[in-house]
C-alpha cells in the first residue's frame, strides 16, 4: 500500500503547538467507472489507525458521481460567453473565466442567481472588494474546476463540477471507514470544507459519536492549508491526518 508525502510538502504541520501528520494516499486515476466505497476499501481502510481523520478531494467525489464533463460536450450560450469576460482570472486556476465553465455555473445555479452575482460583483469592484460574486453564486459555482495543463489526464480536458450532497457523502464515508471524514476543496488559494461527518454507525446500525476526538472544520482547514494532496500528477485524492507518535512511514 503506497502512501507518502508529496514533493514540496512537509509531513508535519504544527497548529497551536500541536503537530499533525498528513499522509497523502496514492491511487489509480479514478473515473466515473469507480465506486467511491470500493476505492476507499482498496486504498484507505487497510492503512487507517484509531484516531485518524480522513480528508477526500472534492474532485474525486465528483468524478465518481459522473460530474466530470468533457469540454467538447459543453455548448456555451451567448450569455456564458459574455459573462466569462468579466470574471477575474487568478493565476491559480481558470474558475469561471472561460465560456464552458461559466455555462456550467449557469446550469448548476440558474441564470438569475448568476446574473445577480455578476451585478453584486460589479458593485464590489467599484468598492475595491473581490469575492462577492462567489458569495452570492455559492459553493456550486465556486467549486467548478476548469481544465488546465497541470491537471492529470484525462481531466485536463474536462470541467469538473462540485460534488452532489457532500455532507451526505462525508457521512457515508465516515460510516464505512469508522473515522471522521471531510470532503475538501483545497488549492493554493485556500481550503473549503464542503462536507464533514464526525459520526459513524455502530454494529447495530445506530448513529453514534466516534470514540476518537474529532477535529473541528476550522482546524482541518488549517492543518491542510498548504494543500498536501497536490493538484496534478501526484494522484493523491485521499489524505489522512494523524496525531500521536508520528513518522512519514507510520
Amino acid at each position: 500500500m503506497e502512501y507518502n508525502v508529496n514533493e514540496g510538502k512537509s509531513f508535519l504541520r504544527e497548529v497551536d503547538g500541536v503537530s499533525y501528520g498528513r499522509i497523502a494516499v496514492k491511487t489509480h486515476v479514478i473515473t466515473n467507472a469507480d465506486k467511491l466505497e470500493e476505492v476507499l476499501a482498496q486504498y484507505l481502510k487497510p492503512v487507517l489507525h484509531a484516531g485518524d481523520t480522513v480528508f477526500i478531494s472534492e474532485k474525486v467525489v465528483a468524478c465518481t458521481q459522473n460530474r466530470a464533463i468533457p469540454m467538447e460536450d459543453i455548448r456555451p450560450t451567448f450569455l456564458a460567453r459574455l459573462l466569462c469576460k468579466f470574471v477575474y482570472k487568478n493565476p491559480y486556476g481558470i474558475g469561471l473565466s472561460i465560456p464552458e465553465t461559466m455555462q456550467c455555473a449557469l446550469d448548476e445555479c440558474g441564470i438569475m442567481r448568476i446574473l445577480f452575482a455578476a451585478f453584486v460583483s460589479v458593485i464590489g469592484k467599484i468598492l475595491g472588494k473581490r469575492g462577492w460574486f462567489y458569495k452570492v453564486a455559492g459553493d456550486k459555482a465556486r467549486g467548478i474546476d476548469g481544465p488546465c495543463d497541470c491537471t492529470l489526464p484525462p481531466y485536463n480536458n474536462y470541467v469538473v463540477l462540485t460534488p452532489e450532497a457532500p455532507e451526505t457523502v462525508a457521512k457515508k464515508c465516515a460510516d464505512f471507514l469508522g473515522v471522521p471524514t471531510a470532503i475538501v476543496d483545497a488549492n493554493d488559494l485556500g481550503v473549503d470544507i464542503l462536507g464533514y461527518s464526525t459520526t459513524a454507525l455502530d454494529a447495530q446500525g445506530t448513529s453514534t459519536k466516534l470514540l476518537a476526538p474529532c477535529l473541528s472544520r476550522e482546524l482541518i482547514a488549517e492543518i491542510i492549508r498548504d494543500n498536501p494532496l497536490g493538484q496534478s500528477k501526484q494522484q493523491t485524492p485521499f489524505g489522512i491526518i494523524r496525531v500521536g507518535e508520528l513518522s512519514s512511514e507510520d
